[in-house]
C-alpha cells in the first residue's frame, strides 16, 4: 500500500517534469526542457562510496538546483538502497556552499549503507514551495534512476533543517518513512492549542545546553504530540551548543 501511495506521488510530479516539452521542443530547440533535466540526472556518477557535487540546471527559476549525492559503498539493485534527504541549518545567511557540510552525517549514516542526497536552501525555510517542490522534484529523479527501496526514505536535519525534518514528516508521510531531526524548534499544535498527531516516526536528538532553541519547549511540543498517538523517540544530548 504505501509503495502504491509513494508511485502516485511520483506519478503528479512527473506530470512537472514532463507537461509539455515535445512542443516546447518543437517551438525551439535551444530551450531547456525537463526531459534535459531528467537525462542529466540520469548521468550524475553513482559509483559506489563517491561523493557528487551537483548543480542541475532546470526550466524555472532559480534555473538550477545544487546538491550533494553521497552514493552508497554497496549498491543493491535487487532489493533497493535507502535514501535519506539531509537538509543543512542556518538557511537564511547559508551560502552556496552550505549543501556540501555532510562530514557528520556521512559519518552517521555509514552503517545504513544509504544514498544521501544533500540539497541547498538557496536561502529559504525548508517548507517554502519551493524547498517543497525542489524535494518532490529531486526524490522523484532518484527513484526513477537509483534502486531505491522506497519504504526506507528518510529526511534529516540539523536547526532549520531539524525543523524542515519535522515538516517533511508530518506532510508527507507517503514518501518518507523516517525523520531524524537535531538541534531542532517544531511547534506541534494547533492554532486552538491542541496537539496533532505526527504519522512518521520520529527521532529527535536535543542538547540541555541549546542556547537558541530551549530544551524545555522542544521537549514540552515532543510530548504533547506523542501523547496524541505520535512515535517519537526524544534522545537529550548533555552539554553541547546549538552550533557544535
Amino acid at each position: 500500500m504505501r509503495a502504491i501511495k509513494l508511485l502516485l506521488v511520483i506519478i503528479t510530479y512527473t506530470l512537472l517534469f514532463s507537461g509539455c516539452d515535445e512542443q516546447q521542443d518543437e517551438i525551439s530547440p535551444f530551450t531547456w526542457s525537463w526531459n534535459d533535466t531528467a537525462r542529466s540526472f540520469g548521468e550524475i556518477d553513482i559509483t559506489p562510496g563517491t561523493t557528487t557535487d551537483v548543480v542541475l540546471e532546470i526550466p524555472d527559476p532559480p534555473y538550477e538546483y545544487a546538491f550533494r549525492v553521497i552514493a552508497p559503498k554497496v549498491i543493491d539493485e535487487v532489493n533497493g538502497n535507502p535514501l535519506v534527504f539531509s537538509m543543512h541549518g542556518g538557511v537564511g545567511g547559508a551560502g552556496r556552499e552550505a549543501h556540501k557540510s555532510t562530514q557528520c552525517i556521512e559519518a552517521a549514516l555509514e552503517s545504513i549503507n544509504a544514498f544521501v542526497i544533500s540539497p541547498n536552501a538557496d536561502k529559504a525555510q525548508w517548507y517554502t514551495f519551493h524547498n517543497q517542490n525542489k524535494m518532490a522534484r529531486i526524490i522523484t529523479l532518484a527513484v526513477r534512476n537509483w534502486p531505491i527501496d522506497t519504504a526506507k526514505m528518510v529526511a534529516t536535519g540539523y536547526s532549520d533543517g531539524g525543523n524542515g525534518t519535522w515538516f517533511l514528516a508530518e506532510n508527507y508521510p507517503n514518501v518518507f518513512s523516517a525523520g531524524i531531526a537535531l538541534a531542532s524548534s517544531y511547534n506541534t499544535l494547533t492554532t486552538q492549542g491542541s496537539a496533532r498527531k505526527i504519522e512518521t516516526p520520529l527521532y529527535v536528538i536535543h542538547s540541555s545546553a541549546d542556547e537558541l532553541f530551549p530544551l524545555a519547549q522542544t521537549q514540552d511540543w515532543v510530548n504533547q504530540t506523542i501523547a496524541v498517538g505520535s512515535e517519537i523517540e526524544f534522545v537529550v544530548a548533555d552539554g553541547l551548543s546549538h552550533y557544535a
